[in-house]
């Protein structure tokens, strides 16, 4: 039985993962987008890409059974089960300047420093913030090529199972974006929750 951890509202955390192992992520209330890392546990310089894993599938949103790759082109996670279905691969992480551009004049919690937070706690270190998977996000785009920030498409409990291809640390980031309605038109970010097994 795995044990449920916490991605702490608007905050970061990040596990070890043994290759084999299966990553669960739960949005525990529905409308919580979490934005998400792995990265080789030998090797922090080899991390998931989603340029590459969409050239990889030549799919916009990775599918059940499709493999998400690193910058140096070898699968990390393989998505097993997926209740959703609606995901982001497009998105930077979020950083207090993109809050900036948002109008906001002072420091705003932000995806891109709980990944620093959530590695940093256990005992991890990175600089660089790679662009992250964005479940549960709802971009939809146009023939044209036109994108907008949507509510998400999940429901309470809706989850997606990933399985690890090498030993690798996952992290994770309860998007704390407040302004745009991707956490719903309520804009009140909360917790959501991982397993590893």
């Amino acid at each position: 039985m795995a044990d449920t951890i916490e991605i702490p509202a608007r905050g970061g955390k990040a596990a070890r993962v043994a290759r084999g192992q299966h990553v669960k992520v739960i949005n525990t209330h529905g409308e919580q987008v979490v934005d998400t890392w792995a990265y080789n546990a030998d090797d922090l310089s080899e991390y998931m890409s989603m340029q590459a894993t969409r050239a990889y599938n030549l799919d916009l949103i990775p599918r059940v059974g499709q493999a998400l790759v690193t910058n140096r082109r070898r699968e990390i996670l393989t998505v097993v089960e997926d209740t959703c279905g609606v995901h982001d691969t497009l998105m930077a992480a979020c950083d207090n300047e993109r809050y900036g551009l948002l109008g906001c004049t002072e420091y705003h919690d932000n995806c891109a420093d709980n990944l620093r937070a959530g590695m940093t706690e256990i005992g991890a270190e990175v600089s660089d913030v790679p662009s992250p998977l964005n479940l549960f996000m709802n971009i939809p785009w146009t023939g044209p090529g036109k994108l907008s920030f949507e509510e998400p498409k999940s429901k309470p409990g809706d989850y997606i199972l990933m399985r690890a291809e090498i030993d690798l640390i996952v992290a994770f980031s309860a998007c704390p974006q407040d302004i745009l309605p991707i956490n719903g038109k309520a804009g009140k970010p909360v917790e959501a929750h991982f397993e590893v097994a």
